[in-house]
């Protein structure tokens, strides 16, 4: 699959609403025991966390990944 593909659960949606939408469902804590990163970890915030994932592509690649598995699990339920 093409990672434009309209079919890609990434497509049309921007960091910020993953990572809402991340925190919304996990919560900070759950989140930062998922993905150890500090941002999540350490006095958190959605700003925070954005400028550190647009700087660190691995950390992104981890959150991106980890939306999609939500996205499955609930489409699964």
């Amino acid at each position: 699959m093409h990672a434009d593909s309209p079919q890609n659960p990434l497509h049309g949606v921007t960091l910020e609403m993953i990572l809402t939408r991340l925190v919304a469902h996990y919560g900070w804590e759950e989140l930062g025991r998922i993905i150890r990163v500090n941002c999540f970890n350490v006095d958190p915030s959605i700003a925070s966390s954005l400028k550190f994932l647009r700087k660190t592509p691995w950390a992104r690649s981890k959150v991106e990944s980890l939306y999609c598995f939500m996205i499955g699990e609930k489409a699964g339920s």
